[in-house]
């Protein structure tokens, strides 16, 4: 493409790896990011002795590209494991996924979810046209497994019933047994690991930031303590909070679609509502460092009953040994709200620690060494009726006036971290389309 001024506003994955794409074709750009360290949520912090992520963060690869990719830029800093994940309820951990792995469930509620599954699977899946979330589950699991994992899980999780949902996110993230998988496990303990996630790659020493600085280690212009305030599509021109102004012939933009309205000038109506009626959930990750050693063995727990307060634990320690003082475990725990179901920031850690021990994770004579919270407004996009007609209209609208959207907030999708790679990958070919 002939010269062109591409500016990137954030610095997370997705923003540093179209920068990273983008230069390595020649093409320059300038990243402003508002924070004061790129990586987004993709950031790790050293407290007395412990590294913890903003939140769980763990590479998952479908693609040889992006694997080589992260391999080429964290050079010997990079593990990989085996899963060892697992689900907690009616008072006991089965592994996961649930829905493979009926072993050790009381006798009568197995039954049901394997009987359940049998009728789904010979009644044919995915018989009814434009499914709700809901469907899906019913069609492909039968209502044993959707009573007692799918429908409570992603309740609590997404913070609507899957009535509400679209099967739009699901694109192979939910790991579908087949009847002889689900049949072995059920009769014993199975430890096949199966599904995108079965095998998962972290960093040796530093936390998850040491990917997004290892990119930002290879890129130019990349300026922090930068918040974008003002688009001007009229003017083609961005202002930072700063009052620094900068033309652009081309903006690669990673901010939260919802945000939208209050940076763009003039922003027609009709994207401005659309904006307004996308809905996301919100995390609040609680990140613990224990004065114990032998908390647990596991990578993480999925907690689907609704009088725990946390959806998922995740061990730092397990994912590298680096991450932790010795003689010390560190955890992270993820709580899922939204506007429409609030939480109480001041009371929920005390919560959540009661809940940590009366399920055995925490003992009596654990000591909580450190607690760091980070409340994170932005969580996963929430794919409802309103989803794909408001983020398609904003989507073309943006574009048609020289603005790329990208990551799982700039394009509002479901995203793991190699999407958001592979996101800001394909913003090089999306430029050639618009010259």
């Amino acid at each position: 493409m002939a010269k062109k001024r591409v500016i990137i506003i954030g610095a997370g994955l997705s923003g540093l790896s179209a920068a990273w794409h983008l230069q390595r074709r020649g093409i320059d750009t300038i990243i402003f990011e508002r924070e004061a360290e790129v990586g987004g949520l993709c950031r790790s912090k050293s407290i007395n002795g412990f590294i913890f992520d903003y939140d769980g963060h763990l590479l998952h690869f479908r693609h040889g590209y992006t694997l080589g990719m992260v391999k080429n830029l964290l050079k010997n800093n990079l593990i990989g494991h085996r899963r060892n994940a697992w689900v907690y309820s009616h008072n006991i951990f089965t592994r996961y996924p649930f829905q493979g792995n009926l072993y050790g469930l009381p006798p009568t509620i197995a039954k049901e979810c394997l009987l359940g599954f049998i009728e789904a699977y010979g009644n044919g899946r995915y018989a009814k046209k434009n499914p709700t979330f809901l469907d899906w589950i019913n069609q492909t699991f039968g209502r044993g497994i959707a009573r007692h994992f799918m429908v409570p899980y992603n309740t609590k999780f997404w913070t609507l019933p899957p009535q509400k949902l679209t099967c739009e996110w699901l694109d192979g993230f939910i790991p579908v047994p087949s009847l002889s998988q689900l049949v072995e496990g059920t009769i014993k303990e199975n430890k096949k690991a199966y599904g995108y996630n079965a095998k998962f790659w972290y960093p040796e020493k530093g936390g998850i930031s040491q990917l997004p600085l290892a990119l930002a280690r290879q890129i130019k212009h990349i300026y922090t303590d930068s918040s974008v305030v003002e688009i001007s599509l009229l003017k083609k021109e961005i202002k930072t909070a700063k009052g620094h102004k900068e033309k652009f012939d081309y903006l690669v933009s990673t901010i939260p679609l919802p945000e939208l309205p209050a940076i763009i000038k003039d922003i027609p109506k009709r994207i401005s509502e659309g904006c307004k009626r996308l809905r996301w959930n919100s995390i609040f990750n609680l990140n613990l460092g224990v004065d114990r050693n032998d908390i647990q063995d596991k990578h993480w727990i999925y907690f689907p009953e609704k009088d725990i307060s946390f959806f998922r634990v995740g061990f730092f320690h397990n994912f590298s040994q680096n991450l932790a003082p010795p003689n010390k475990s560190s955890l992270y725990v993820e709580v899922s709200y939204s506007k429409d179901s609030t939480i109480d920031r001041n009371s929920l850690p005390l919560r959540i620690k009661e809940d940590l021990k009366n399920i055995g994770i925490l003992s009596s004579a654990a000591r909580v060494y450190v607690q760091d919270a980070n409340d994170i407004n932005y969580g996963y996009p929430i794919y409802d009726s309103n989803y794909k007609t408001c983020r398609e209209k904003i989507l073309r609208y943006l574009l048609q006036n020289n603005i790329i959207s990208c990551g799982r907030y700039g394009s509002w999708r479901y995203m793991t971290m190699e999407d958001a790679l592979l996101d800001g990958g394909r913003v090089e070919s999306v430029l050639t389309n618009l010259e």
